[in-house]
């Protein structure tokens, strides 16, 4: 479980999305005799590329809908908002303008005891902001400002959209590798287990092999918090994300770290780790994003 709480509310969509097609194909193919097709590799790869590519972008359409239905995120009205609230509208839109963004992203609120913030949509003008009640109670101004800012950045940087033609190609080549599977292993059993076998490990593979590809995806979830951090440090302050990343230190070097949610690709913060872990860490190192922050070139 450890694992799957790392790869992140997109990732679980997307992997939901791949199944879910898998399913449908293998069955329809079953039903009109379409099966043998899939050992035709052009049509195998240009199925698994539309495919792969379309429960992506699926997953991209979806994100910010799952993301407040998962934490059940509560859009801010700047109207009828607190003092404390409608300032947290007004910082999220005043690091918006800094960024050009075209549209002032949505500001959303969610209960949490953790220190976390997350930033999801499908484009750079249809976008969300949440940040926890943690967050907001065991941060200054100054802290929220820097989180606020690496937020903004992610929206400014276009990343849910990398990450998604990224997922696309790790979903094509996961559909390609666990159909030719299912075919050699379907094709060494005895005929009347075949369809069954096929179908199985079909789904199987669409698992282990998008699971797998993972790791490519969270190399580069790990490169874009570097960006989002530098993108922090033009939009609020350099001095104000070191804060909150040794705000976000402090609280993560306590005996019991805060609890982990499915959604950690998206938020600023998750545990450290290394090993073969690491591989599947969607963030680096608090350590790593300080020092990268203090170098000359910032």
């Amino acid at each position: 479980m450890a694992m799957l709480k790392r790869i992140g509310l997109f990732m679980l969509t997307n992997l939901f999305v791949m199944v879910t097609i898998g399913i449908v194909w293998s069955l329809v193919s079953h039903f009109l005799g379409l099966a043998g097709l899939n050992s035709y590799i052009p049509f195998l790869m240009a199925f698994c590329l539309v495919w792969g590519m379309g429960g992506a972008f699926i997953s991209l359409l979806m994100s910010k809908w799952m993301a407040k239905m998962f934490h059940g995120v509560q859009v801010i009205d700047v109207n009828n908002a607190n003092p404390e609230l409608a300032g947290l509208v007004r910082m999220v839109h005043a690091l918006a303008c800094r960024a050009e963004l075209p549209t002032m992203p949505e500001v959303g609120i969610y209960d949490s005891a953790d220190i976390n913030a997350f930033a999801t949509g499908p484009s750079r003008g249809n976008a969300i902001v949440a940040v926890s009640t943690g967050l907001l109670q065991r941060m200054n101004d100054d802290e929220i400002e820097g989180v606020l800012g690496h937020e903004i950045a992610h929206i400014a940087n276009g990343d849910m959209v990398t990450m998604t033609l990224i997922q696309g190609i790790v979903n094509a080549f996961a559909m390609f590798f666990s159909r030719i599977l299912a075919n050699i292993i379907a094709s060494n059993v005895d005929e009347k287990f075949r369809s069954i076998t096929r179908f199985a490990v079909t789904i199987l593979g669409d698992i282990a092999f998008t699971l797998l590809g993972s790791i490519v995806v969270n190399y580069y979830s790990r490169k874009r918090e570097f960006r989002a951090d530098a993108g922090s440090a033009q939009f609020a302050s350099k001095e104000k994300m070191i804060l909150a990343l040794r705000k976000l230190q402090a609280v993560y070097e306590l005996p019991i770290p805060p609890d982990q949610t499915a959604t950690a690709t998206l938020m600023i913060s998750n545990r450290n780790g290394g090993g073969l872990g690491g591989l599947f860490m969607t963030h680096p190192r608090l350590e790593d994003r300080i020092d990268a922050l203090q170098r000359p070139r910032f």
